[in-house]
């Protein structure tokens, strides 16, 4: 939902920069106490009482805000690091933690004047802050030139979800699993990577990188899920649909497991899963405890009629490469509904005339026929440019967001919306803990445990005295764990293999 800075909008000077991001009404305020080390402030957070009705709100005002009219909009996600920078004159780790916290306590316009305005620091370098690399575009320009794109890091910064401080450790993670008793868990293809099954973006092993070099005629790998393309070349999808077909014979990782654990422990509220394999079913997690935010392969509907059937009855033309067709049409057509060749007239509303058949004309000419043909079966996943199902918005508006005490987030990098827009929707003092290999920079999590999924959740159930069984779990599994510099909350494990060094 991105749109593009109006042509001719006055540029924003470095005073307009400083009421960039517009306080609530203070009727609308609660004053949190912030500590950081020595420093104290408070922090503006808009109470519960006053938080969006509905997630299409939220989800609608993406497109309405300044931040998609700003100059810089469009280059900002090519620019922004999940990690410190190294190579470039940039804040240090601690540093950056302090300046976002500051930016909370003290508000935009105080920053600005202790930061910029004194020259205790350039606007160049206090990008890096923010996650921010300062482009190349603007190498060699006045500190100036770097103010727009500032005003939209820090206007992204104060749009996050504030850190709760109070948890940073493996140990705070493991308490909350613990006591929590309602816990929403959002999990992406990270999880089934372990069986064998890709995810979508990594660089090189994610199936969008392997579909750009299959030339398919298309101009972004991502339109394989067109809906519209689908339907008006379904080929496209088919001649890829065999190495994403989950083939699992019943396998399910321990990430699944762990999932699994937690429902049969009376923990999981909702697992909003965006994978399309259906190894949730493997592992044993209900329905009524599920919601496939992206569909499944679990079950097909023709696009022509409408008829569902289970999705395994079309696994066998999937994996030959074929268009399975419905057999409910298939059925219609051979008892002589629509069997007949029917003349396509032409387009009078184009002022096109239908012509007389002439002597000379060939009988056997089909382009001139429109000829019945049993529907295309599609599976029950979600294209982009469909709607999600209705469960989705209506279990986390109507029933999650009041009940959830704890929220984990698993192998996804929350890239699409509006699955990115299920934390941030949920009521900011709820802890919110994310596992996975790469961290994310759009999303403030109190806890960050990177790593291998499967090897992380083995932890913390052994840590919480829980049983994990799984065959890829060993039982006396040993993991590396480290703290990244610059950071108190974020964690990185590496599984240890019997008599060598920790591997990722």
């Amino acid at each position: 939902m991105k749109g593009k800075r109006p042509v001719g909008r006055p540029r924003k000077s470095w005073s307009d920069v400083k009421e960039v991001v517009k306080d609530e009404p203070e009727h609308h305020r609660v004053r949190v106490e912030v500590t950081d080390d020595q420093q104290v402030g408070h922090l503006n957070v808009i109470p519960h009482s006053h938080a969006r009705n509905e997630l299409q709100e939220r989800i609608d005002d993406l497109g309405e805000s300044w931040e998609t009219e700003s100059l810089f909009e469009d280059v900002i996600e090519d620019i922004s690091e999940d990690r410190f920078f190294d190579d470039v004159d940039a804040v240090t780790p601690e540093q950056a933690v302090r300046y976002r916290q500051q930016l909370r306590a003290i508000g935009p316009k105080e920053f600005c004047r202790l930061t910029v305005d004194s020259g205790a620091i350039t606007a160049k370098k206090l990008l890096t802050a923010f996650g921010i690399r300062p482009p190349a575009f603007l190498e060699g320009g006045p500190d100036e030139s770097y103010f727009g794109l500032l005003t939209l890091a820090m206007s992204r910064e104060l749009a996050k979800r504030a850190k709760l401080l109070k948890y940073n450790t493996i140990d705070d993670a493991v308490a909350l699993l613990k006591r929590s008793r309602n816990i929403v868990v959002l999990t992406g293809a990270g999880i089934s990577t372990s069986l064998g099954i890709p995810d979508f973006r990594s660089k090189e092993t994610g199936l969008y990188s392997q579909l750009e070099k299959l030339g398919l005629g298309i101009s972004d790998p991502q339109e394989v899920f067109n809906i519209d393309i689908f339907r008006d070349d379904p080929t496209i999808f088919y001649s890829v649909a065999k190495d994403i077909l989950p083939d699992t014979k019943g396998l399910y990782s321990p990430t699944h497991a762990f999932i699994a654990k937690l429902q049969n422990m009376g923990k999981l509220l909702t697992n909003y899963s965006q994978n399309i394999d259906n190894i949730e079913a493997n592992a044993g997690i209900l329905p009524e405890k599920l919601v496939q935010c992206h569909g499944s392969f679990a079950t097909a509907t023709c696009q022509k009629c409408g008829h569902r059937v289970q999705g395994d009855t079309i696994f066998a033309d999937i994996k030959a490469g074929r268009i399975p067709r419905c057999t409910k049409c298939i059925a219609a057509l051979r008892n002589g509904n629509g069997s007949m060749k029917r003349k396509r007239s032409y387009n009078k509303s184009n002022g096109k005339k239908t012509r007389r058949r002439s002597a000379e004309d060939d009988d056997d000419d089909d382009e001139q026929y429109d000829i019945p043909a049993a529907g295309v079966m599609k599976p029950d996943i979600t294209f982009f440019g469909e709607e999600l199902p209705d469960e989705f918005t209506q279990r986390l508006v109507k029933h999650d967001r009041d009940l959830v005490d704890l929220v984990i987030v698993i192998g996804t990098s929350l890239k699409v919306a509006p699955v990115s827009e299920v934390v941030p929707y949920l009521p900011p003092h709820i802890p919110q803990i994310y596992i996975s290999r790469t961290p994310v920079s759009h999303i403030n999590f109190d806890i960050d445990l990177l790593g291998d999924c499967d090897v992380i959740v083995a932890e913390l159930c052994r840590r919480a005295g829980w049983d994990l069984e799984h065959p890829m779990v060993a039982p006396d599994q040993v993991v590396d764990i480290r703290l990244e510099e610059g950071y108190k909350s974020r964690h990185v494990f590496t599984k240890v293999d019997s008599g060598g060094p920790p591997s990722p």
